[in-house]
């Protein structure tokens, strides 16, 4: 009987450390794309879809590479600054929304604290909160005005606080990524003279930048990423092969 009063503890500890154990090594593989990640999709992606179907397009119309270069820099360039600036303003204007939004919670808040704090239970009852679990949680979220607005910029509108530095850091990501998307499909023409040479590698260096890029964009946003690799792809080499024909048409 005492042997077994001493083994029990050991027992019990054993099956702790196991739980415990398993519960450290499960891990959950859910994804949250940050807002870098998401310039980036929105540069690359643009990056090497544009500029491809513009070399494309004066490869059917122009016989010389270097026209290809100059005009593929040109774009880039404006892309570049283009992108880089809807990024900022984009950001900009979030966080303005955010700024006014919050000043007129918090007006809400010293004017009218009866309904919201209505507001603030009604959120923890759809939450499965009741009775005296309620009332607490209600007076803890009202007792700091601060916590009580972000309380409410979150649960009831679904805004986070913006970054300070989102604009500026929306904005180079952006543009940055845009250059490096362009820079693919032009490369071969800054390295090759014969023109059909260059666009054949054009097309086969974007084709697989397009596919490797849609799949990473699959996989970091927790879709099909195969799927989106040949859809990418698709776009992007549609693009280019329109621009290609219309130009070969016009040119002649």
């Amino acid at each position: 009987m005492e042997e077994h009063r001493q083994e029990m503890p050991d027992s019990e500890s054993r099956e702790e450390f196991r739980v415990s154990h398993s519960t450290h090594e499960h891990k959950e593989e859910h994804f949250t794309a940050s807002d870098m990640v998401r310039d980036i999709v929105i540069g690359m992606s643009d990056g090497l879809t544009v500029p491809f179907a513009l070399a494309a397009g004066l490869s059917g119309a122009l016989s010389h590479t270097w026209t290809v270069v100059v005009a593929g820099l040109a774009e880039i360039a404006a892309g570049c600054i283009a992108m880089g600036l809807g990024g900022f303003l984009a950001a900009k204007t979030e966080e303005e929304h955010y700024i006014s939004e919050e000043a007129r919670e918090r007006w809400e808040i010293d004017h009218l604290p009866a309904r919201e704090r209505q507001e603030v239970e009604d959120v923890f009852r759809s939450w499965g909160l009741q009775d005296e679990v309620l009332e607490r949680a209600t007076d803890a979220i009202c007792s700091d005005p601060d916590r009580w607005t972000e309380f409410m910029m979150r649960h009831e509108l679904g805004l986070e606080k913006p970054e300070p530095k989102r604009a500026r850091n929306s904005s180079i990501t952006i543009g940055l990524s845009y250059v490096v998307g362009g820079l693919i499909p032009l490369s071969p023409y800054i390295l090759i003279d014969e023109m059909r040479t260059a666009l054949t590698l054009s097309i086969i260096l974007t084709l697989i930048a397009l596919f490797v890029f849609g799949f990473g964009k699959g996989k970091f946003m927790g879709t099909h990423a195969l799927k989106s690799a040949i859809s990418t792809t698709l776009v992007g080499g549609a693009a280019a092969a329109v621009a290609f024909f219309i130009a070969k048409l016009i040119g002649g």
